[in-house]
């Protein structure tokens, strides 16, 4: 039989290579259960890792859904408290508007209240600029550093932007954060939203005319009409061409309408011959515009009386135009603040349930990693006694 030579050097190599795997084996098993996790590298789980990895993405984006949630929510409940107290303040206006309308009120009864509505019309110029949290507008639309609403006198003129920004609150859920100055406060139809009415300069009788009311909006065509009286009785409605529409008898004495092309319009008060009244289609208002409207009229000292209340009774009327804007601009706020919460709610459970996944997957699982740290503390124990047995072996001083 022919002898093998032993190498001293490589026995030696392969020992202590086969202790260092041991004690990289520990090394790693040490860190899984020191940090709880289970892949350290790609190189520990390469599949593992990259589901791992997806699934972290998908968690960011869901708690970035969740931030930008807090932020639309956040900014809603603002503007609902702005919509609130705007509401209370037109309807604050609108009593002082009813108030006003009285015939036996003096001049200087009717300037302090329009003393009133000015200054309630500078607080519904401060509700439009109100700010959030960053100092940025809440109804100045995608303009949000730029101030909405600029008072000059009694007017009021829109700064912002005709559009709002969009938040992501979910995957596939985007909604408006706000709404614009001009779709709360300014592009509001005048009138009674579909025709004005007016009390001619020149009348000399003591007949007002009311705001009227829509009979049949499929007869009604859009068109600026006269009604006006040949006597103190009777009148006559021509078109803008001059055509009649209609002719009828009015009577002082029990008031009545005047009705035409699906529409009707009160008169109340005594009309004297020539006397006219205008009912023509509603162009767009706005809520500064109703108020300073109304500060202007009762500010007058040469309107009449029936002028006067020609015209409170169409601004009554457009602030009813206002509250009912401003109520369904709260109900849209509402819907969206509601899609908010349930869109909180929902990341919150995709988020527990991303995590767990995330768990299932990277985990340490400390029972198994314990019980095999404890394999390889014995194992490299035994290979270290080992070595050391056979290191002291004449064999290992003396064979090459």
């Amino acid at each position: 039989m022919t002898a093998v030579p032993i190498s001293t050097l490589t026995f030696r190599t392969n020992a202590l290579d086969s202790m260092e795997a041991l004690e990289a084996a520990m090394s790693k098993t040490q860190q899984q259960l020191s940090t709880g996790k289970s892949i350290q590298t790609a190189a520990d789980n390469p599949a593992g890792m990259a589901q791992v990895n997806q699934l972290n993405m998908e968690l960011s984006a869901s708690q970035q859904y969740v931030t930008n949630s807090h932020v639309a929510g956040a900014n809603l409940n603002l503007e609902t408290q702005a919509l609130s107290d705007a509401s209370n303040l037109l309807q604050s206006a609108r009593d002082l508007a009813v108030e006003a309308n009285n015939a036996a009120l003096s001049a200087t009864q009717r300037q302090d209240i329009a003393t009133q509505l000015n200054q309630q019309l500078q607080q519904l110029v401060a509700i439009g600029n109100r700010t959030d949290s960053n100092g940025n507008y809440l109804f100045a639309g995608y303009a949000s550093t730029t101030q909405p609403f600029a008072q000059s006198g009694n007017s009021v003129s829109y700064q912002g932007a005709e559009q709002v920004s969009q938040v992501q609150i979910s995957e596939n859920q985007r909604i408006s954060a706000g709404d614009t100055g001009s779709s709360v406060f300014m592009n509001l139809p005048a009138g009674n939203g579909t025709f004005t009415t007016a009390t001619g300069v020149g009348n000399t009788g003591t007949a007002s005319i009311g705001p009227g009311t829509v009979t049949n909006s499929s007869q009604w065509v859009p068109d600026t009409y006269t009604v006006a009286f040949t006597d103190a009785t009777d009148y006559k409605v021509t078109n803008s061409s001059g055509a009649t529409v209609t002719a009828g008898t009015y009577s002082a004495a029990t008031g009545g309408t005047v009705s035409f092309n699906g529409i009707q319009v009160a008169l109340s008060g005594s009309p004297a011959s020539g006397d006219t009244f205008t009912v023509a289609p509603a162009g767009q208002s706005s809520a500064f515009a109703t108020l300073s409207g109304l500060i202007t009229t009762l500010s007058s000292t040469t309107l009449s009386s029936a002028q006067i209340a020609t015209r409170l009774g169409q601004s009554i009327e457009q602030i009813d135009g206002a509250l009912n804007n401003m109520n369904n601009v709260s109900a849209s706020v509402g819907g969206r603040t509601n899609a908010v919460t349930a869109a909180q709610s929902s990341a919150q459970s995709r988020q527990t349930n991303l995590q767990t996944s995330i768990s299932s997957i990277s985990d340490t699982d400390y029972t198994a990693a314990t019980s095999q740290l404890s394999s390889e503390e014995v194992a490299l124990q035994a290979a270290e006694e080992s070595y050391a047995s056979l290191a002291k072996l004449s064999l290992f001083n003396y064979v090459s």
